[in-house]
């Protein structure tokens, strides 16, 4: 694994490799490194955050997601709206932060998963999927679907069901896409609990 340097985004939600996130972007800091991605065509490390918060001092969980800017616009109210795309998954090896307060990160990233058809005894999970996306509508609409997709259809039930941050991070950090299905499995059999 290569070790990368990124700007990073501590926030209290998770990103998953594939999925999109929108974000309201004010603090002085984080409109730098939003100029500076677009500018260097790079992107940024998103983190949950484990103590503090979003604004000020965080400390976050070590495993992460490098997040490309995909879309961007300044709304009536002045503050800049970014939607993101979660690419890879990193392990953050070390962080400091600049004068500005912006954490740069030194991380290796995580190769991808594999692609593993979903089993018989999980495509109730795929038909779960399905009819979320039918409810939820919207931007759920908008990107490719690949329901016969392990990895897939785990970071899509991962962002989507009503599960802890914590239980959340779990997930994301399996590295094994039919663990991740046998994760989400208990917690939709225990009632999320």
């Amino acid at each position: 694994m290569v070790v990368s340097v990124l700007k990073l985004f501590p926030l209290k939600t998770v990103l998953c490799p594939g999925g999109t996130l929108s974000l309201r972007v004010f603090e002085p800091r984080y409109l730098a490194m939003v100029s500076e991605c677009l500018r260097e065509k790079n992107g940024f490390g998103v983190l949950l955050i484990k103590e503090g918060r979003e604004v000020g001092e965080a400390e976050t969980f070590k495993i992460g997601t490098i997040a490309q800017i995909i879309d961007w616009d300044q709304g009536s109210d002045g503050l800049l709206g970014i939607t993101v795309e979660g690419q890879q998954r990193f392990r953050l090896e070390s962080v400091e932060k600049r004068n500005d307060g912006l954490y740069i990160g030194k991380l290796k990233r995580i190769a991808g998963e594999l692609e593993v058809s979903v089993p018989d005894d999980y495509q109730f999970l795929v038909s779960l999927l399905k009819g979320l996306f039918d409810e939820l509508g919207g931007h759920c609409q908008n990107f490719v679907k690949k329901y016969d997709d392990s990895s897939w259809v785990g970071y899509r039930l991962t962002e989507v069901l009503p599960l802890t941050l914590t239980a959340k991070q779990e997930s994301l950090e399996m590295n094994d896409p039919l663990a991740r299905l046998s994760f989400l499995t208990t917690y939709i059999r225990t009632g999320f609990k």
